[in-house]
């Protein structure tokens, strides 16, 4: 099984209840383990207005026959996750998508995928969380996703924490000499009705 995140438009009658329904009917297939969809929440940036979360041992585009040649589906290479179970209520599904920049050693790579996997054991409004590496797209290098309990949780506990921008925003800002991280990334969360990381 291989773990997809897909970034894609949705219609304009699409709610977080419809988009559900969509993914629980995908979620049938016995080529689906998991499947799991949601419309971004606002101040979601860089992507194209919904994320779905999909595990299959088959092409995406073959359980999810609606997906257009504009959806952006990006492979999972998962580095390290951890998984907090919480009883089975809605929660905040958040996805990084990022690309290091072209050239950087495997030596600051490692260093700049450690200070993110540290960022749970300063944090503890991330639950769920996991980074993957994005082999062979044409555009992201990197996935980052976090569960939390609400909102709040990642726009305050996560964003403003001392943690996050003394040592992860550094990596993000071209001002700070040795950022890593090219400009355009692809910050993305939604509401999810059951657990998303470790399915």
């Amino acid at each position: 099984m291989s773990r997809w995140v897909i970034l894609t438009a949705p219609h304009p009658d699409d709610t977080d209840d419809r988009l559900a329904a969509f993914a629980s009917a995908a979620a049938a297939s016995p080529r689906v383990t998991h499947c799991s969809a949601g419309v971004d929440l606002p101040g979601s940036t860089g992507g194209q207005g919904a994320v779905w979360d999909l595990t299959t041992d088959s092409a995406p585009a073959a359980v999810l026959p609606g997906l257009t040649a504009a959806a952006d589906v990006v492979p999972l290479a998962p580095v390290h996750a951890r998984v907090v179970r919480l009883d089975a209520r809605r929660r905040v599904k958040r996805t990084l998508l990022l690309t290091v920049r072209e050239g950087t050693s495997p030596e600051t790579v490692s260093r700049f995928e450690s200070d993110l996997m540290a960022m749970p054991a300063h944090i503890p409004a991330i639950k769920s969380w996991s980074l993957s590496r994005v082999p062979g797209h044409a555009r992201w290098t990197h996935v980052w996703e976090q569960e939390f309990t609400d909102p709040d949780g990642l726009n305050g506990d996560y964003l403003l924490h001392p943690y996050h921008w003394t040592h992860v925003d550094r990596w993000f800002d071209a001002e700070i000499p040795g950022s890593i991280v090219e400009p355009a990334i692809a910050h993305l969360y939604r509401w999810a009705r059951d657990p998303v990381l470790g399915n």
